[in-house]
Parts: C-alpha cells; structure tokens; sequence
C-alpha cells in the first residue's frame, strides 16, 4: 500500500478508537449473539476480535510479532468488553506515540510495511469493524464521516481491485452500495458488506 509520507494516521485512529469504546459501552446482554454483517460472527465474536485485533496492534507499535497475537481475545466475560477494549486501546495508543514508529518496518498479515503505512490499514479495518458493530446494534450513535472517508480512501489504496478472490483476504469482493450510501455504506460495500437493516 502507497500512502502519503506526510500522512499520520495517529489521530484517525485515536478517533477511530475512541469511537469504538463509545459504541462497546451500549452493548447489552441480550445482543451478544446478534448475527453482524461477518456472516461467521456474532456480536460476541465481533468484539472479541476487536478486543484481540487491537491487542495485536498493541505489540506491533511496541516492535513486537504482532502476527503471533491471535486476533480475537479468549476469557473476557460477558460484562468485559468495554475494560478489555479499553485496556487494549490504551496500550495501543502508547504503543505508536514515538514518531520513530512511523517509518519503522514492521511485519503485518499483508507483508511487511512502514509503521504508517500499516497503522493506515488498521484504521481502514477499525472504521469497518465499527460499522459492522453499529449495524448489528441498531445503530445506537452517529458515527464520525470523517473516519469514514478516510478508510474508504485506504480501502482504494490498500484493495484497489473490486474482485477479490483471496482466501486469506479478510474482505469478500465489492458489492454495489445502497443508493444514497454515506461513507460507511460504500466503504462497507467496497469491503464486501451488506446492511443489516434498511438504511
């Protein structure tokens, strides 16, 4: 993936971040197993892998092999979630603050990379799991478009090609967004991804 040099992602995903844990704190009981736009998982599973995902861009920002964190988090109870990601998203700040981190090469599941260029495609899988969460919430709160705008710009860059035939990609091929889509509905369809629910 080619980004900008000048581009930081750091404040995107701040905001990213934070964005999640307002959305994780509305979860309730009775929602956990709601079916989410990753037809493999619940929203249990949903928020363990981004309870997980986050953990493993923790050890990447810290120099670490991210790539042998399992993306999804084991152990957290059902009450949890919002202290686990939180606690993940903390250190995952800290992780990346030195500017050095930027240009560092660091191993991630599509290849090695500099530091910006990756924490940029982890904004891009943020901001789509954020949606994912949202739509299997009844969209509890308005999302931030900016985000939006800035994965779907990612996504262009990053999976530039429509079809994807990749197992090992996390994304299905892109589907025609709903008519009037915001940014997270074409950035949810260029990622393969279906509303749950009317727009």
């Amino acid at each position: 993936m080619n980004t900008a040099n000048a581009i930081d992602p750091r404040p995107p995903y701040t905001r990213a971040a934070e964005q999640i844990a307002a959305l994780v704190k509305t979860v309730r009981p009775e929602q956990l197993n709601a079916p989410t736009p990753c037809a493999d998982f619940d929203v249990r599973t949903l928020l363990s892998h981004i309870v997980g995902g986050t953990r493993r861009i923790a050890v990447i920002g810290e120099g670490g092999d991210g790539l042998a964190v399992l993306p999804f988090a084991d152990g957290v109870g059902d009450d949890g979630w919002p202290a686990a990601y939180d606690d993940a998203r903390t250190r995952a700040l800290k992780a990346w603050a030195d500017d050095a981190r930027m240009d560092a090469p660091v191993r991630v599941p599509w290849g090695e990379a500099p530091g910006r260029n990756a924490l940029c495609g982890y904004v891009m899988e943020a901001v789509t799991h954020t949606w994912d969460l949202s739509e299997s919430l009844g969209r509890p709160h308005e999302l931030d478009p900016e985000l939006a705008e800035f994965a779907l710009a990612i996504a262009h860059r990053l999976l530039p090609d429509g079809q994807r035939d990749d197992e090992e990609l996390p994304f299905d091929s892109a589907v025609p967004a709903p008519e009037g889509a915001d940014a997270y509905g074409r950035l949810a369809a260029w990622l393969g991804r279906r509303p749950l629910s009317p727009a």
